[in-house]
């Protein structure tokens, strides 16, 4: 893609999100298959599972935000990995109400196995660009998604599904 395609997009295939969601929704069948075929679980769950390895004790609400989905959604996919027995509701003491979320153990061995099979996805994605290449395209996400917040505005929490 040329960058007069960028600055002057003619086509869909010519917009810089059109083509990054269409990066990801081919890369990320693999590792959709990996989940639900290996691990039993969504690329969603798979999702709040590699946030709370990051962060313990996130509340709902807040890990919603930070997956990017809604509340409805991330309602939905917690209660079935607390089903599945990998993520626990712990109460917050003085407010029975309001809980805090961690992983079992169940639910840490499952993320300590996927992790590194996600990041050899990552990795054979990126294996046609040149260590500076990388550092480049790491310097430019960040600035583009800088960029995103200014454009966008800050993500907002929403309860629709």
């Amino acid at each position: 893609m040329s960058p007069a395609r960028l600055d002057q997009p003619r086509t869909l295939d010519d917009m810089v999100l059109y083509v990054l969601w269409n990066l990801q929704t081919s890369a990320g069948r693999a590792v959709v298959r990996l989940c639900e075929t290996e691990f039993g679980i969504s690329r969603r769950q798979w999702r709040l599972l590699a946030l709370l390895a990051e962060h313990p004790d996130m509340q709902p609400s807040a890990l919603a935000l930070r997956s990017g989905l809604d509340r409805a959604r991330t309602s939905r996919a917690l209660s079935e990995l607390v089903q599945k027995k990998l993520v626990q509701r712990i109460p917050r003491p003085g407010n029975r109400r309001e809980v805090t979320l961690r992983l079992t153990e169940q639910g840490s061995a499952l993320q300590a196995r996927l992790r590194p099979r996600v990041a050899d996805i990552n990795g054979r994605l990126l294996s046609v660009l040149s260590p500076a290449e990388r550092a480049q395209l790491a310097d430019m996400l960040a600035r583009l998604q800088a960029q995103a917040q200014v454009v966008g505005g800050p993500p907002e929490p929403t309860d629709a599904a």
